[in-house]
């Protein structure tokens, strides 16, 4: 079943400035991930984000941290442990999960998520790891754990749901 803008929360997991020039094609992470998270905000859908023990890894990048309604500091790789769920905004069932590195507290958070009742998915192009290896064994046991793997432009028409949006230009104009 599509889920829609009034049930989903967007969670950008740990994408913060010391971590990630060790992540793989980390630009194209990051560029992703905002692009995803401006969607977002354009439509509505709260944007969370977390940080791995910050005090080590710095904080999120400043352009995306900008776009999160709250930002939760976590030490446990899987953000739920350290509150990820009660933070959520009521109602948001559905978890769009995006971040690093995704063979660690991508996959911990989503399966979490999973555990704790929502529908997960992990937009695949808005995650990395320090290793392609390691990203792809990430997405196949996501994906062998029944969540849902999507694209970022699979995510945003999934909340448009139809081109008479009145926002559809705006989300088309960060597609293109």
């Amino acid at each position: 079943m599509p889920h829609t803008t009034e049930d989903a929360v967007l969670i950008l997991v740990d994408i913060q400035q010391r971590l990630l020039p060790s992540i793989a094609d980390g630009d194209a992470m990051v560029r992703e991930a905002l692009r995803l998270a401006q969607i977002a905000r354009l439509l509505d859908v709260p944007v969370i984000g977390t940080e791995q023990n910050p005090a080590a890894l710095g904080p999120n990048l400043p352009e995306l941290k900008a776009l999160c309604h709250t930002t939760l500091t976590k030490h446990h790789f899987d953000a739920c442990r350290d509150g990820l769920v009660a933070a959520l905004p009521p109602g948001r069932r559905h978890a769009i999960v995006a971040g690093s590195e995704a063979h660690v507290c991508v996959l911990q958070t989503a399966l979490g998520l999973q555990a704790a009742g929502l529908d997960v998915t992990v937009v695949i192009d808005a995650i990395g790891s320090r290793s392609e290896r390691n990203r792809q064994a990430a997405v196949a046991r996501l994906a062998g754990a029944g969540i849902t793997c999507a694209s970022v432009e699979m995510v945003a028409f999934e909340w448009l749901e139809t081109c008479n949006h009145p926002r559809f230009r705006e989300v088309l104009a960060l597609i293109r």
